[in-house]
């Protein structure tokens, strides 16, 4: 247990030192709002800017859960996650540690956002759901915590690693429905999404931020909170479902792979030319 407070503690007091970073990470989430933003003033949607930024916010908290797993792939090569292995302290533990603080992290920055958000547009109108907003991205946190948890133990090296990232986490977020309607997108791309866990976490937190519980299915395909594949609904409920079951699996990966991973095998002198897979 002390493996884990450590490790979560020590991610937190990175973030917090990082100033330059905390502040980028809050001014462009809504430079999309801003470019964005002229997309969602549709007759549907009745809060152009909430729709907007409930996007923003999740889409902050899945990117900064994946980009926390870079600070892993650098303990792995300064040799850190060495001298950490080699003390009493299990590597189950250690894995737990990681994903707390990089779920915790991604889930501050949310929080972060959304009070900003409370400023320009979003607006709650029972105390209910701004516990039901942090619970929700403290689930989409975990969750892609454990991808790039997964992807740090397989991609070793840390410029591979920011290759990797981007080339996974821009077209997750783009035809998610966050910054673009799923109906406005290529009918080819429309059904990419589908396969897009971010489309269902998009979909679930947007629900829960525009408090459209209440709406039946119709309504909510109508607003773009549920997915329509060839007559099938996926709602917003059943989203979060997908959403879990996702993690539990990425959860199970990234730890398994994480204790089994050989990490004598890397060290400062590694390039992307011999960057270790698997």
């Amino acid at each position: 247990m002390n493996t884990v407070f450590a490790l979560w503690k020590r991610g937190l007091k990175a973030f917090i030192r990082n100033r330059t970073g905390l502040i980028f990470s809050l001014i462009f989430p809504f430079f999309f709002v801003y470019v964005f933003g002229a997309i969602f003033k549709t007759d549907f949607i009745d809060n152009p800017i909430a729709y907007m930024l409930s996007g923003v916010i999740i889409t902050t908290v899945f990117e900064s859960s994946l980009n926390l797993a870079s600070s892993t792939v650098d303990d792995m090569v300064s040799g850190f996650m060495k001298e950490v292995l080699v003390s009493p302290a299990k590597r189950v533990a250690v894995a737990v540690g990681q994903l707390l603080s990089a779920a915790t992290v991604s889930t501050v920055q949310g929080i972060l956002v959304l009070a900003i958000g409370l400023f320009v547009g979003i607006k709650f109108t029972t105390w209910t759901t701004p516990l039901l907003v942090l619970c929700a991205m403290i689930c989409v946190g975990l969750v892609f915590s454990g991808v790039g948890l997964f992807l740090a133990t397989k991609v070793r090296n840390g410029q591979t690693f920011q290759i990797v990232k981007t080339a996974i986490t821009m077209p997750l977020t783009f035809i998610s429905g966050a910054y673009i309607p799923l109906g406005l997108l290529p009918e080819s791309l429309r059904y990419v999404a589908y396969f897009n866990p971010m489309t269902y976490a998009t979909a679930f937190f947007r629900m829960i931020v525009l408090e459209k519980t209440d709406l039946s299915a119709a309504e909510l395909v109508r607003e773009g909170l549920a997915i329509d594949i060839n007559g099938f609904i996926v709602t917003p409920i059943l989203s979060f479902v997908i959403i879990i079951a996702i993690g539990l699996v990425f959860l199970f990966l990234s730890t398994n792979s994480f204790v089994k991973t050989d990490f004598s095998r890397v060290n400062r002198s590694a390039n992307d030319a011999n960057a270790i897979w698997g």
